[in-house]
């Protein structure tokens, strides 16, 4: 779990957590959200890729948190579950008027009526976030921990966007929005943008690796990007 200032401001905001999720299944574990839409189906190259993303990551006993519905969330939990001995598969539900019904792979599950305490749920209970491919819900979830590592309410937690569908937004932010100096460069430099679910696992584990260290995690961003090949620069530090 993370700890700080940013961890206390963000639980004091989901009154819910600890009754929604029962604390004595919540061990105190690395977990990584999995972000992604719920319209992928079952054999799709996409779907593929984000189970074997959560798989790679439950090989290393991390929990995998998703939204807990069909597509990319289902692939993400049926991944976890696939390794024996691995981390719990948590789903956080969201209650939609066309219903959105749980998969079958939850370990640990929760229902939320809004998807503000939801995404502060979210927040609170993740180590790192991977944004696989996904719509305006996803977009939602992307733009909301951005927002909240930007203003180091959970510094600690590392961003990363998995897939082609992603090009674009980036290219935009950077040609469009920050020479209007809506954000500063270094604000870019928070996220990883990667193409292969290896690479997911892999900048996870190191990240994971680091964390008893002394320094911050939030200031080895430059170090990863360099230390892993095939991540490009999105900005100057």
């Amino acid at each position: 779990m993370q700890n700080g200032d940013g961890y206390t401001i963000i639980i004091r905001n989901v009154v819910n957590v600890a009754v929604t999720l029962n604390e004595s299944e919540m061990d105190p574990k690395f977990r990584v959200a999995i972000f992604g839409s719920a319209r992928i189906s079952e054999g799709d190259e996409q779907y593929n890729d984000v189970y074997a993303i959560a798989r790679g990551l439950a090989a290393e006993g991390f929990d995998i948190v998703t939204g807990g519905g069909p597509g990319l969330m289902q692939a993400a939990n049926a991944g976890s579950k696939s390794v024996t001995n691995g981390g719990k598969s948590i789903g956080l539900n969201i209650r939609l008027p066309r219903e959105q019904q749980p998969n079958p792979y939850l370990d640990i599950k929760a229902e939320f009526e809004r998807f503000s305490s939801r995404l502060d749920t979210f927040m609170a209970i993740s180590d790192a976030v991977v944004v696989a491919p996904g719509g305006v819900g996803t977009m939602l979830e992307l733009f909301y921990t951005w927002q909240l590592v930007q203003v180091q309410q959970i510094c600690e937690t590392p961003i990363i966007l998995f897939g082609e569908i992603w090009t674009g937004l980036l290219q935009w932010l950077q040609m469009e929005v920050m020479p209007r100096k809506m954000f500063d460069p270094k604000d870019m430099h928070m996220m990883f943008h990667v193409f292969e679910p290896s690479q997911v696992v892999d900048l996870v584990v190191r990240i994971h690796k680091d964390r008893p260290d002394s320094e911050h995690v939030c200031t080895n961003y430059s170090r990863y990007r360099g230390d892993l090949p095939g991540l490009p620069e999105l900005a100057p530090a």
